[in-house]
């Protein structure tokens, strides 16, 4: 039999449901966040209407992916430096550097592959304490370590790549271009290991949201509708399953499926998203950028939270670099060009603030999407290259525009 404290606690905790915010009240809250998400449905539909039907194809889907991975690769990095009220304009540059250094092992001095990326990432970890040194310790801001970066490792690698170093592993070259393997074989015209991936990808955001409106419960916080959260859950469901449909059907028969370069910036985002929401070291970088003195009365340790994010952004550099490296099979000096845009771009255009204190990397990762259909879209129909930074730029505008009138009208 139930206690009575138990009943009581029941009834208290429906009541607070039922006393608890409307599915209006509860969109209009989180309007930004659900906003760029819908914008880039819309983009998705605009773009594949009138490329007819060209952006959604399976393999277009597929080389999608691959294009932006180094994209949303930095923008993990980025938007958590962002939140800490820096900026890091270095990460093109490194990408260059730490591809032309990864070649050079490879293919001069004869290291495997394998050797190379370990050796590479560690590159990017020195880097990264490097910059870390000089903000944190020295107290140099980080807009001018990484500019000052960012002229350094370009210079560094046109000095050590030349005009290019073509790469011969075919192991290292399929990082970007393989897929998985199909063990489980294939399932008519699918790839049976996509199917259930996105399949249990499906059941594990559904997992998530149910445990999250419980534990909301259990704390006694008021949890969003029960309506919304199922209704979150089914258009969640829809966009893997078509998503899982493109990737299965991808390919031919003796490849297909998800791609290498997928699973690589899957991980990476759980990983960061989850030290980012459910570590100390998470809240801290919220805390630094919300009100730095304020973080540091309260006994956080503030350089310390700036050195390890630099140290962090240079590690995914180093990833970064590795995959834009397999993807073109050639090292150049010229390499990730314009890549710190791009970055900064997705992490204001998914909803990171301006001045710091507030940003996702979910919400990174979808502005990443959100620049990489545009970039794709008009590609497709032939759009003049100055005339597509032109639009990426337009979009970068409006969303920060957004955020400050936003700001505004909440003061």
């Amino acid at each position: 039999m139930s206690s009575p404290n138990s009943k009581k606690s029941t009834a208290q905790a429906v009541e607070q449901e039922q006393a608890g915010p409307g599915i209006l009240a509860s969109l209009a809250s989180n309007a930004r966040q659900y906003g760029i998400v819908g914008a880039l449905v819309v983009i998705v539909v605009v773009f594949e209407i009138l490329t007819k039907g060209v952006l959604l194809k399976p393999n277009s889907f597929v080389s999608l992916i691959q294009q932006n991975a180094y994209v949303i690769i930095l923008a993990i990095g980025m938007v958590m430096v962002i939140i800490a009220t820096h900026i890091d304009l270095s990460v093109g540059s490194l990408v260059a550097f730490i591809g032309g250094v990864c070649a050079i092992l490879m293919e001069h001095m004869g290291v495997n592959w394998i050797v190379a990326i370990g050796l590479s990432l560690i590159v990017g970890l020195l880097i990264g304490i490097w910059q870390g040194f000089w903000v944190a310790v020295i107290g140099i801001p980080g807009f001018i370590t990484t500019l000052a970066g960012m002229l350094i490792f370009r210079g560094l690698a046109t000095v050590i790549v030349g005009e290019s170093v073509p790469i011969t592993s075919a192991q290292f070259r399929g990082i970007a271009r393989d897929y998985l393997p199909n063990i489980l074989g294939w399932w008519g015209p699918f790839d049976g290991l996509t199917v259930v991936l996105g399949l249990i990808c499906i059941l594990a955001y559904a997992w998530s949201q149910i445990a999250r409106r419980r534990k909301t419960l259990a704390v006694g916080l008021v949890p969003e509708p029960k309506a919304l959260m199922t209704g979150k859950i089914i258009v969640a469901a829809v966009v893997i399953l078509f998503v899982t449909y493109l990737l299965a059907s991808s390919g031919n028969e003796n490849q297909g499926g998800t791609p290498i370069m997928l699973v690589i910036v899957a991980v990476l985002v759980l990983i960061y998203n989850f030290i980012l929401t459910r570590t100390v070291f998470g809240r801290h970088v919220y805390a630094v950028g919300g009100n730095r003195k304020a973080a540091v009365l309260s006994g956080i340790n503030a350089k310390r939270v700036d050195f390890t994010l630099f140290v962090h952004m240079g590690f995914l550099s180093a990833v970064a670099a590795i995959c834009m490296l397999s993807r073109l099979a050639s090292a150049t000096a010229q390499a990730g060009m314009e890549f710190e845009m791009d970055a900064i771009a997705s992490c204001f255009i998914g909803g990171t603030a301006v001045t710091g204190g507030i940003g996702t990397i979910p919400g990174a990762v979808v502005g990443a999407f959100v620049m990489g259909v545009i970039n794709q879209g008009l590609s497709i129909m032939g759009v003049d290259t100055a005339i597509v930074k032109t639009i990426k730029g337009l979009v970068l505008l409006l969303a920060v525009a957004i955020d400050v009138m936003s700001k505004r009208r909440k003061s």
